[in-house]
């Protein structure tokens, strides 16, 4: 499966335009979401090929999010990429826990998100 649409959620307009610029240069349709609720809602609409999700966002956080789209047959099926500036041993493992598939930690690199949209190709 190539990556075609990508869904990037944040809620720092900072990260949100940073990672969808570097996501439009590889040459992805890039949809974006500023809270886990709206992340829910357009991955369901959209149908995104792969999320790059942050975690600490006010209403709904990643993980939350996450596990509601692994429990849901219409999306369980999209790789969660975390993007976060947790970067304990734990908070990896919960990502996990919750259905991620991969964990970037802020500061990121270009590479670094690059390397995650190969991974899921």
């Amino acid at each position: 499966m190539s990556i075609r649409k990508v869904l990037v959620v944040d809620d720092s307009p900072t990260e949100l335009a940073n990672i969808k610029s570097i996501v439009t240069e590889a040459g992805c349709i890039v949809v974006t979401a500023t809270d886990g609720k709206e992340a829910v809602e357009k991955a369901k609409t959209e149908k995104p090929d792969l999320i790059f999700m942050d975690i600490i966002m006010p209403d709904m956080d990643g993980y939350a999010a996450c596990r509601l789209l692994s429990n849901e047959s219409t999306t369980k099926d999209i790789p969660v990429v975390f993007v976060t500036s947790k970067k304990q041993r734990a908070d990896r493992l919960w990502a996990q826990m919750q259905g991620g598939k991969a964990f970037v930690t802020k500061p990121y690199t270009a590479d670094a998100i690059i390397d995650q949209l190969k991974a899921f190709s």
